[in-house]
């Protein structure tokens, strides 16, 4: 039997914002496992941390015995969500997605307990996932205007946020854009009709979808379904969350090494631990309390290296945690993450902004050249603003080139 507090729980540890029926969705957690699902476009080779509040609420609802189901929108992303969006976005490429469904899969594994064989053999927490492109793919057009484009008025899909952001902006929204709210309603149906999906989460900026396909459900197959949606996650400053002056927060450490992720932890601001400890950890809350209450930066090195672990295990995360410690207290660097490159390439010279975007540092040779620019880029501790600097095998120091971008980001190029 499932634990009969996840929705107490989720509430107390700040996931809840809004939900269609909390009482009836209470009652129906309490009588047994239930599968609820969130949907991840894929719109890039990894999620980043302004993903991770979903991926957390997932896992919470695994560990109170339900089921969480991984949507990935294989279809859906052909499409582009409009949702809290000013522009269109690029259409990718069906290889390009493909490619990107692969390594959002690998972000889930080590917060998610997946089973093997048949989800209709498997305990009932085992999470599953699911790829709506293998039902939207195959529809015609005519039979889903008949079978769901009546359920939908034109009146009321202009009061979504999604949409009236546009109008409002007097920004285009493709027709194509305008069907996605139709597309993401009869994903929800279709996992109620393959997995008995009972649940819908997301951001707050999928209210009108969720609703709308908890609708769809109830008009097409007699039966309540239900839909929770988690608030926007920012930083005391009304920062964000996922992005820094370095670039993306990614939650793979072939994207953005383990010490940086920590590094991103242990910089956080003095009133978000509590609340960060309480979404991004497992720590009980009576535990969080407590070390709310004691030295502030000792609690920012426990969320730290506890959503290290999540995402990269304990030994990444004890890892990164030393390194800090050698670095910050020791001046010791030799545990900091190492970039290798072509000696070759050293030898004949690399300007300094490419080296800050090849160590990730910086997400493009243009955000490199701003940080540069900005007087925020140090190369073996000494301030650089010459960004086409060239860097060769004579600026190595200890076997290394030093990069810094401000005062927690560093790396090391070394010759390969």
């Amino acid at each position: 039997m499932p634990s009969p507090d996840f929705l107490a729980e989720a509430t107390a540890r700040g996931f809840v914002f809004q939900c269609t029926d909390p009482e009836a969705l209470d009652t129906l957690l309490r009588a047994g496992p239930v599968s609820a699902y969130i949907g991840f476009d894929c719109t890039a080779p990894s999620l980043h941390v302004g993903s991770l509040v979903q991926i957390m609420l997932l896992r919470l609802f695994q560990r109170h015995g339900h089921r969480p189901v991984v949507l990935m929108g294989g279809g859906t992303t052909r499409i582009g969500d409009p949702s809290g969006k000013d522009e269109t976005r690029q259409l990718l490429t069906d290889e390009e997605i493909a490619a990107n469904m692969e390594g959002i899969r690998r972000v889930f594994e080590p917060f998610l307990r997946f089973g093997s064989g048949p989800a209709a053999d498997r305990p009932p927490s085992d999470a599953i996932t699911a790829n709506n492109a293998d039902w939207l793919d195959p529809l015609g057009y005519i039979p889903l205007l008949r079978d769901v484009g009546t359920h939908f008025t034109i009146n009321r899909m202009l009061t979504f946020d999604a949409v009236k952001l546009r109008l409002e902006r007097e920004q285009p929204l493709t027709f194509l854009e305008f069907n996605y709210m139709i597309l993401q309603s009869y994903d929800f149906r279709e996992l109620f009709r393959r997995h008995n999906v009972r649940l819908q989460m997301g951001g707050s900026d999928q209210w009108g979808n969720i609703v709308s396909g908890a609708e769809l459900v109830r008009r097409t197959e007699g039966a309540q379904v239900f839909g929770l949606t988690t608030p926007l996650i920012t930083t005391a400053s009304g920062a964000k969350m996922g992005k820094t002056a370095a670039g993306a927060i990614w939650l793979t450490a072939d994207r953005l090494a383990p010490f940086d992720y920590w590094q991103f932890w242990r910089n956080t601001e003095d009133d978000d631990v509590a609340r960060f400890l309480r979404l991004f950890t497992d720590l009980p809350l009576p535990d969080i309390a407590r070390i709310a209450q004691s030295d502030i930066n000792e609690a920012k090195k426990i969320l730290a290296t506890e959503a290290t672990t999540l995402a990269h295990g304990a030994d990444a995360a004890a890892r990164a945690a030393e390194a800090a410690r050698r670095l910050f207290e020791t001046g010791e660097e030799a545990d900091l993450p190492a970039i290798r490159v072509p000696r070759e390439d050293l030898a004949n010279g690399l300007p300094a902004f490419r080296l800050f975007t090849l160590a990730g540092l910086a997400g493009s040779n243009g955000e490199a050249r701003r940080l540069i620019r900005a007087g925020g880029a140090r190369i073996n501790d000494a301030p650089v603003a010459d960004e086409t600097l060239a860097l060769t095998l004579a600026d190595l120091q200890n076997g290394a080139i030093k990069l810094s971008a401000g005062r927690k980001h560093h790396r090391l190029i070394r010759p390969d």
